[in-house]
């Protein structure tokens, strides 16, 4: 049985893990520039309660998208907001276990990220359908409103599964910043269910590390001496948008080879105007 939210403290915490607005930069790193950050960071940040037992967690997730990919292609021409819906688990969940539907909005260089704690079928519903599951004490109603709204607006599928292990660390000082690192990043266009399990094909180069540092303020002195000293720069980079990128240039190479394959066949058999020119 689910135990209630009562107490201010308890609806507190519950929205903080819910409603997310910071800024997010990104770098990609090699193996020797992982290797030196971990040791440095270490002095100024602790590990996430999730890593505390195990180097790394898994995070998998579904991205929703319209037939003609309106949502990636949108985000992938920056424009001033834009805006993604994705189902995220940790690990892999069962049929009856809570997942995460998220809402991910980027607004002039800030990051919003709205979600919800659903069943995993209570979400599967709730995206295909549009219609508001019955309501629980663990799901947030403002939220919630929010995906219906979305759903109204664009009709989504499931597109894409992607998933990575992450390594993530919290500043000593102050919650307010989070340095991740993700590797082993692997996606498939088939066999859209969480359940599934848990493969892909890799989307990074072996060795490649992306580090995501996540801010509510500026960064400390101390964290842009280092990425200075280290000539880490930030980089525009999006998992879901790499591997569309990924998708549409092998598909343009497919009717490439199939175009150069057709100037063959019809280069190597003469047309029936070339065959008669022949006899004149």
């Amino acid at each position: 049985m689910e135990t209630n939210i009562n107490t201010p403290e308890e609806r507190r915490v519950r929205v903080a893990i819910e409603v997310f607005n910071r800024k997010e930069n990104k770098y990609i790193l090699s193996q020797d520039q992982y290797d030196r950050m971990q040791k440095f960071l270490i002095q100024y940040m602790e590990l996430d309660e999730y890593n505390r037992n195990h180097e790394f967690y898994t995070i998998s997730n579904i991205y929703y998208d319209t037939s003609d990919d309106q949502l990636i292609r949108n985000s992938l021409s920056k424009p001033a907001y834009k805006e993604k819906l994705r189902l995220r688990a940790y690990g892999v969940p069962k049929e009856d276990e809570k997942v995460f539907l998220e809402i991910k909005k980027k607004v002039c260089g800030l990051v919003n990220k709205r979600r919800i704690r659903l069943k995993l079928n209570e979400a599967y519903e709730f995206v295909a359908t549009g219609k508001l599951p019955e309501f629980k004490n663990y799901m947030n109603k403002q939220v919630l409103k929010e995906i219906e709204y979305m759903l109204r607006i664009y009709k989504v599928e499931p597109k894409l599964y992607l998933a990575y292990d992450r390594k993530a660390l919290f500043s000593k000082e102050s919650r307010d910043l989070r340095i991740t690192f993700d590797t082993n990043i692997r996606s498939r266009r088939y066999d859209l269910k969480l359940e599934s399990g848990d493969y892909g094909e890799g989307l990074l180069e072996k060795g490649q590390w992306l580090m995501e540092i996540k801010a509510e303020k500026t960064f400390p002195l101390w964290l842009a001496q280092l990425l200075s000293e280290e000539k880490i720069y930030k980089q525009s980079f999006s998992k879901y948008g790499t591997e569309y990128k990924r998708m549409i240039a092998r598909e343009r190479n497919k009717e490439g080879e199939r175009a150069i394959c057709l100037n063959h066949y019809t280069t190597a058999y003469p047309t029936q105007q070339q065959l008669a020119q022949q006899f004149l």
